[in-house]
């Protein structure tokens, strides 16, 4: 059996988008892809408001399923200009994630689903026993 879960400012996201910001299965949790888009589908052009709000929108969705970043086991990231970016985005998630590290893949990519995005995060969490 899976569980949904969505922080209330993206519970909209099943119906308008067909996807669930989370889905937990056997003690794991995984996360869509957490861009910088803000819930009313705006979006900053700065590159660090971008990285601080993907990490506040994995941290919101985080809580709703009763979690936080020192559960969290696995990271992707996907970045549009990832050298360019990827200074700022280390300093940010250092800020969220702390020792013991999560696996971390980083990835460059050319672009995201919503146009001017730079980063989006997609995570896996354990729920402790």
């Amino acid at each position: 059996m899976k569980t949904v879960h969505s922080a209330p400012a993206f519970a909209h996201y099943p119906a308008e988008f067909h996807m669930s910001p989370a889905v937990e299965a056997h003690g794991l949790v995984v996360f869509s892809g957490q861009t910088g888009v803000r819930p009313d589908g705006t979006l900053s052009p700065d590159p660090e408001t971008q990285i601080r709000e993907a990490f506040t929108f994995l941290g919101r969705n985080l809580a709703a399923a009763g979690l936080s970043f020192d559960d969290v086991i696995d990271l992707t990231t996907y970045h549009v200009g990832l050298r360019q970016h990827l200074d700022t985005f280390i300093r940010i998630k250092d800020e969220h994630i702390r020792a013991p590290y999560p696996a971390w893949t980083a990835i460059g990519i050319t672009e995201l689903w919503t146009e001017g995005s730079i980063i989006e995060i997609r995570a896996t969490a354990r729920r402790p026993t």
